[in-house]
């Protein structure tokens, strides 16, 4: 046998392996999205006809690059990803305590539930005015929009998850002489872990929503004021490259909740 032959049935390099097995693995989530952005392509390119009305992926990358270039995205960026993270770490740390709180005394849940129950129904965004017009245009009026977004889902899902305990495992682990604590932080908290992620991945897309919103009222940076100002002028390239910078921390940022959860929750597996 040749060399050249014994290259050709010798087994890939264990990169390339994994590499092939990675897309291989998830080939129907990448064929749907190249078949939407194909679909996305002829239908701006072809039935639409103009970038004023629907901008191709093509042309939304070139504007993507291009404020990448002149750096006027980063700027935007900068300023919407420390509005989000503080306004979320914020309402994750409320939530899990307001939670924790439903969850272990009825007094405070009978208290609490009028006021959860009413103001997560409550169109919150609409709000965004009014915390414009008390805090400014600063970065005060995004937290506020955003933690009172993200509160109430963080909130809900840590007390379900708490109530959620087996009660027959708490009985056991008692009967062997368990304290309170011992019960909660081996029992209980382990137990509700999977609902609090869960709280905290659905507080991602409320988040990114209260953060453009409340931008889109008034700001003076941040992507939700690039989107704004780019339907203004009818720059639809530049308003889909907000959109899909956005679109893509959220699908980064859930993903990086569902390895974490992985990592610290392995039983679930």
């Amino acid at each position: 046998m040749t060399e050249q032959n014994a290259a050709l049935i010798s087994p890939p390099a264990p990169g390339f392996a994994r590499i092939r097995g990675f897309f291989h693995a998830r080939r129907w989530s990448w064929g749907s999205v190249f078949g939407g952005l194909a679909l996305w392509e002829f239908i701006s390119r072809v039935i639409v006809g103009s970038k004023l009305f629907l901008a191709a992926p093509t042309q939304v990358v070139y504007a993507l690059f291009d404020l990448m270039r002149t750096g006027e995205i980063w700027k935007h960026v900068w300023i919407s990803a420390f509005e989000f993270f503080l306004g979320y770490f914020i309402a994750c740390l409320l939530g899990v305590g307001l939670g924790f709180l439903m969850a272990s005394f009825k007094s405070c849940k009978q208290a609490m539930q009028p006021w959860v129950s009413g103001l997560y129904a409550t169109p919150t965004v609409a709000l965004a005015p009014l915390f414009i017009l008390w805090f400014g245009i600063g970065i005060v009026s995004k937290v506020m929009v955003v933690a009172l977004l993200v509160l109430f889902p963080v909130a809900i899902n840590t007390e379900a998850g708490l109530l959620n305990t087996s009660q027959q495992l708490v009985e056991t682990v008692r009967a062997f002489g368990a304290t309170q604590r011992q019960i909660f932080f081996k029992v209980a908290l382990p137990s509700a872990l999977p609902f609090i992620f869960a709280g905290f991945k659905l507080g991602i897309g409320r988040g990114l929503i209260g953060v453009v919103v409340a931008e889109l009222f008034g700001a003076r940076a941040g992507l939700g004021q690039l989107i704004s100002q780019s339907a203004e002028t009818f720059n639809m390239p530049n308003l889909f490259a907000g959109v899909t910078v956005l679109a893509v921390a959220g699908i980064a940022m859930t993903s990086g909740f569902a390895k974490l959860e992985q990592k610290l929750l392995p039983w679930r597996e």
